[in-house]
């Protein structure tokens, strides 16, 4: 999974709203996903240096903003660019209901903004692609 995360140039991190937080599977990505801070690339530059990320949470509970900014900040930290509008998101509002797809609301609204996402990801990307971020100053 590694070596697929470094040679990728946009990731996507997609996990359920549990208990208003991310997953312990998303929350264990971030902790192995730690040890690249101390990575440097050819150039000296964090290994998730000139990578972008965003993120997709779903379920039938509120906190999908809250499970934004845990995974958004984690993948800061190692070094991803997050551009804006870098996320989507499902839910039914706090206490049990239907998943996904068991009902058809909020479907235009997520696939929207997972355009404007995928729009975005794919933007930056190129950007940094063309211009790519130097080492940190020292």
């Amino acid at each position: 999974v590694r070596r697929a995360v470094l040679d990728a140039e946009i990731l996507v991190v997609a996990t359920p709203t549990w208990v208003g937080h991310p997953s312990s599977v998303a929350q264990r990505m971030l902790e192995r996903m730690d040890a690249m801070i101390s990575e440097t690339d050819d150039a000296g530059r964090p290994v998730a240096y000139n990578r972008v990320a965003g993120v997709v949470v779903t379920g039938n509970e509120d906190g999908a903003h809250h499970v934004i900014s845990e995974i958004a900040g984690g993948l800061v930290d190692i070094g991803f660019t997050i551009p804006p509008q870098a996320w989507t998101y499902w839910n039914r509002g706090p206490g049990p209901g239907p998943d996904y797809s068991g009902t058809d609301e909020g479907h235009e609204w997520s696939r929207s903004t997972g355009r404007a996402m995928a729009q975005n990801l794919v933007g930056v990307a190129r950007a940094l692609a063309a211009t790519p971020l130097g080492p940190p100053a020292s």
